[in-house]
């Protein structure tokens, strides 16, 4: 049987409009003024926003698996989460281990992630060592669907020099993809973690001061100039700074193609969180950190300006109690995350939209059209279109709610957004075409499934 939303205002890629849409199967069939019934389960989202199925371009479930240091959210706890706030498809990062295969982390992922999956998933490829091998691997992976890469330049462990990150960008570029950058300057971080614990500062108050502007601001440069040297667009991933921001100002104005990502708590919370008394700041350890006031208002001007192309979350949600509690004695040892993706729609629509910051279309395009482009997935998903997939999100603007870590579908016990007050909530979810959210639960799981995706689709 055929679904068919009535009188709801349409989020579509030219901008708002008042119609039905029409599902068949898991495709969007028609979309226009009163559509006619038919035999077709009417769904009436009167006085509601109709999204397209939002897409979370940053996440990590069961990362550090089977260690003592392993995230809270599985694949299915995660991605169920996601899908509860509208997230119809995750990017998660396979990371092979050290002197391991490329091909390795894709069949562990896939292993991890299918037949577990609530909404449909996609992986990013992390690139960790580079020879002849890993290098004719490339071709491999953009065959199985993998287009999109991460480097680091921080973390002594993980980390690549400058020649390896323009070698990796160039042989991603010659395969249509795209490589995101940790930019944070990892020989400043370590030195900066000595010297604090060598003067016995040893809270979560130190954390930010690991993590400056500076440090940001020099790796985004950074990665931008051997960018630029390679010739090929990249993504600067969960950008928190405005210096930052002006790096990738400078690139765009002598002519590069740069994307970039940021994250909710980047608009949401600030730095005061590192003084809280106790152990609490614990909860809001995460890389970069977050920021000062100033450079909230500088992200929320930048998204406004259509500056900033995708809102991801980089949920990566360690338990309170033990785990991020192994850093009680040591800032250092705090594993650095945060949980999020359950509620990046809510706080980018309180925060934003309801704010009068930024339009629904504007939430629309950093959430779901930007990030179905930059990793090849457009118009298939991110749009409200004909022939497009019936991902769908039905979201209530005039629902007031407060986020509490004892209704959260997240399986980690605090979330750092804790009372804060939401004014929209979703509250249907189709996922291919079936209805897997409804009045805000979960009402199937295990629907999702693998996203094979194709070139970037640039459009800078």
């Amino acid at each position: 049987m055929s679904i068919l939303i009535q009188n709801g205002t349409l989020i579509c890629p030219d901008g708002p409009v008042q119609a039905d849409l029409r599902v068949d199967g898991t495709k969007i069939t028609e979309i226009g003024p009163a559509l006619p019934v038919g035999d077709s389960q009417v769904i009436d989202a009167a006085g509601k926003l109709v999204f397209p199925g939002f897409i979370d371009t940053h996440t990590h479930f069961e990362m550090n698996k089977d260690t003592i240091r392993e995230t809270a959210d599985n694949w299915e706890s995660g991605t169920r989460a996601a899908l509860a706030g509208g997230t119809t498809c995750v990017l998660d990062f396979a990371e092979p281990e050290r002197g391991a295969s490329l091909q390795s982390a894709l069949d562990e992922w896939h292993a991890r992630a299918d037949g577990h999956a609530s909404c449909h998933y996609g992986f990013h490829m992390t690139i960790k060592d580079w020879d002849p091998r890993i290098i004719a691997e490339i071709p491999q992976m953009t065959a199985q669907g993998v287009t999109s890469y991460k480097v680091y330049l921080a973390y002594a462990n993980i980390r690549i020099s400058d020649g390896v990150a323009y070698e990796v960008i160039k042989a991603v570029g010659k395969e249509g993809g795209v490589v995101g950058c940790h930019c944070e300057n990892g020989d400043l971080i370590d030195r900066a973690i000595a010297e604090l614990k060598a003067a016995g500062k040893l809270s979560p108050a130190s954390h930010p001061l690991s993590h400056t502007a500076v440090m940001e601001a020099e790796a985004v440069d950074r990665w931008l100039a051997l960018a630029e040297q390679a010739g090929y667009p990249v993504n600067v991933v969960h950008l928190s700074t405005q210096r930052g921001l002006e790096a990738a100002r400078a690139a765009r104005k002598r002519g590069q193609k740069v994307y970039l990502e940021s994250c909710p708590q980047y608009f949401t919370l600030t730095e005061d969180k590192y003084h809280l008394p106790g152990f609490e700041s614990a909860k809001y350890v995460c890389a970069p950190p977050a920021r000062p006031q100033s450079d909230v208002d500088a992200l929320w001007e930048a998204l406004e300006n259509g500056e900033i192309d995708t809102i991801g979350t980089d949920h990566c949600s360690f338990n309170f109690n033990p785990t991020k509690m192994l850093g009680k004695d040591d800032f250092s040892a705090i594993p650095g995350g945060i949980p999020g993706t359950e509620h990046r729609p809510p706080l980018m629509y309180t925060y934003g939209v309801k704010s009068g910051r930024i339009t629904p279309h504007q939430m629309m395009l950093a959430l779901a059209q930007h990030p179905a482009q930059l990793f090849g997935m457009f118009p298939q998903k991110g749009a409200l279109a004909v022939g497009s997939d019936a991902d769908i999100v039905i979201f209530n603007p005039n629902y007031t709610w407060r986020i509490t870590a004892e209704a959260q579908y997240q399986r980690v016990d605090y979330t750092p957004y804790e009372g804060m007050e939401m004014a929209g909530r979703t509250d249907t979810v189709l996922l291919d075409g079936q209805v897997a959210v409804q009045d805000g639960k979960v009402i199937q799981e295990g629907l999702g499934r693998y996203v094979s995706r194709g070139p970037s689709q640039f459009w800078r």
